[in-house]
């Protein structure tokens, strides 16, 4: 997180990595919580988790080299389950409306992803920074998450990757490699990712106005 550690960052007084839990964790329709570290992390996370409530951790597992390897090993450590939900857990201030909206989706379509509409104009831009193109705004879209997906359609997309040695950085992305179509599921502004110091201060802003 470019010099923040969201497992030790604190908003609100809790964890940045604990508070995205805790929507999951107060999830209803949420059975198990799988988290994703990085190497040697194991011990000093499930600790973490102990620490601020989570009964519902079911493991966790050490990531890969890339996003979507990281995602297998959660997805395999999570074992067998009808839907798979997968989260940053950068995004701490995840609505329990905008999970319960997404799996709801996910249910009917298969598949779903939390996303809210660009409010600004988009330009396409050229290697030599020229705008080539200006994209209908109304057809765009920025995709959060968490993503969910009914677990053989995941699967399926898993093994299509693997076999065709196909690396993407994002599920939807995955999915529609076997060419299912993803629903955009409404969402909220205020579910951003916490990636900078600055966003760190916007999320303690927001968390102020809730």
């Amino acid at each position: 997180m470019n010099g923040i550690d969201k497992q030790r960052a604190m908003l609100g007084g809790i964890p940045v990595l604990a508070r995205s839990a805790m929507a999951f964790e107060n999830c209803a329709e949420i059975d198990r919580i799988v988290v994703v570290c990085r190497a040697g992390e194991k011990a000093e996370i499930a600790k973490l988790m102990q620490g601020w409530g989570i009964k519902k951790l079911h493991a966790v597992a050490e990531g890969g080299e890339t996003r979507q390897a990281s995602v297998f090993k959660g997805i395999l450590a999570c074992g067998e389950a009808e839907y798979y939900a997968i989260h940053d857990g950068a995004r701490p201030l995840v609505s329990g409306k905008v999970i319960c909206t997404c799996i709801q989706n996910a249910k009917k379509y298969k598949a779903a992803t939390a996303g809210v509409k660009v409010k600004d104009t988009i330009k396409i831009v050229d290697s030599s920074g020229f705008i080539k193109t200006t994209p209908n705004r109304s057809e765009l879209y920025i995709t959060q998450t968490p993503q969910i997906f009914e677990a053989k359609l995941y699967l399926q997309a898993m093994d299509n990757a693997l076999v065709e040695n196909k690396d993407y950085t994002d599920d939807c992305q995955l999915v529609e490699s076997i060419g299912h179509k993803v629903f955009m599921s409404p969402s909220d502004y205020t579910n951003i990712k916490i990636t900078t110091p600055e966003d760190l201060k916007i999320a303690e802003a927001l968390l102020k106005l809730d």
